[in-house]
């Protein structure tokens, strides 16, 4: 089998031919139709994360070489023994967020949080392959029918939209949210919350061609934040004090100007790890009673509930914007993504 393999931070991937693994105990052996590139890629690449200042967090728990990959569908092509619920011919998404199983939040079902991961594409070989074996049949979901290249950047762009989104409940059936990014998580969002029949989005994007994406995937409006009207003109829309902020990029600019959006008791959650430092008034936080809170990916059973939600509507999920490639094109996509040249969201293709 192909497999593309950091063999270096800071270096492009390289390709590998491996043999094909044979499951053992509870594993599967998937093979891989769509493996999304998401931004965590890029950092994953180049190994650490920016935490402004000039200072640079080091990814822990990596282990080079390592095949990336986190967002990944396919079909079961062979099960181990002891690998209950799976046969070969199914077509699932893989959930890429193992934790160690023992912890706390892995006892309470948020191995996403778990301090000691077993993530797949970042603690262990991922999906930027033909085939992988995943560990056990309890971390893949029958999508039902559903196109896999379609649906891998649910793994991940789709499950992280989710878990922000659900932050926001029962606001969403009272007052549209404002999201700031319409990169593939910004993007992710709006269809999540169509297909919840939430009030909807009004989204803040500086790239004029991801607002007129945003626009089509079902924006109430999309703004420039360097307007120097945009915080007014968000307030317009809304109605009123804006309750709910969600910032899909996560930089000192964007951070900064989600809370000055927030009226009293509003929330802010950051899911973006662009980086950076902020620095925030301290008094406004008791004064004005708002909340930051950061939202890392979401849990398998919020995995569960959005393909559960996208396999049962009507019609199927709002299409999202894929931009799929060969797998030989790894290094090209991981480039752009650096480089802010993808609009939506790329799956690589073996």
């Amino acid at each position: 089998m192909r497999c593309y393999q950091l063999l270096e931070f800071g270096s492009p991937l390289v390709e590998s031919k491996q043999f094909i693994p044979a499951p053992t105990g509870t594993e599967v052996v998937v093979g891989v139709k769509g493996a999304g590139v998401c931004h965590s890629d890029v950092h994953i690449c180049e190994g650490f994360f920016d935490l402004g200042g000039g200072k640079k967090a080091p990814l822990g728990g990596v282990t080079l070489p390592l095949t990336p990959g986190h967002e990944i569908a396919g079909e079961v092509l062979a099960v181990g023994p002891d690998a209950k619920g799976a046969k070969v011919g199914d077509v699932v998404l893989v959930d890429p967020w193992i934790g160690c199983g023992s912890c706390h939040v892995c006892s309470i079902g948020d191995d996403h949080l778990c301090s000691k991961p077993r993530f797949m594409g970042l603690n262990g070989n991922g999906g930027f392959t033909d085939c992988l074996v995943v560990p056990h049949s309890r971390y893949l979901i029958d999508l039902g029918g559903l196109d896999p290249v379609k649906m891998a950047p649910y793994a991940c762009s789709g499950l992280t939209a989710f878990g922000a989104i659900k932050k926001f409940q029962p606001l969403l059936k009272t007052q549209p949210i404002v999201v700031i990014g319409a990169g593939g998580l910004g993007l992710m969002s709006l269809h999540i919350l169509a297909m919840l029949g939430a009030k909807g989005a009004i989204v803040i994007e500086l790239d004029e061609r991801r607002r007129a994406a945003a626009l089509e995937a079902g924006a109430l409006a999309a703004l420039d934040p360097n307007d120097p009207k945009v915080v007014r003109k968000v307030r317009d829309l809304v109605g009123g004090p804006v309750m709910g902020v969600i910032d899909f990029v996560g930089s000192e600019q964007t951070a900064t100007l989600g809370f000055n959006l927030l009226g009293r008791g509003g929330k802010l959650v950051i899911v973006g790890l662009f980086g950076g430092a902020v620095t925030l008034p301290v008094a406004m936080f008791p004064s004005r009673g708002v909340s930051i809170e950061g939202s890392y990916i979401g849990s398998h059973a919020e995995l569960e509930e959005l393909i559960e939600l996208a396999r049962n509507r009507e019609g199927g999920p709002p299409p999202i914007i894929i931009n799929p490639r060969p797998l030989t094109k790894a290094n090209e996509a991981i480039s752009d993504l650096r480089n802010g040249n993808v609009v939506g969201r790329v799956v690589l293709v073996p």
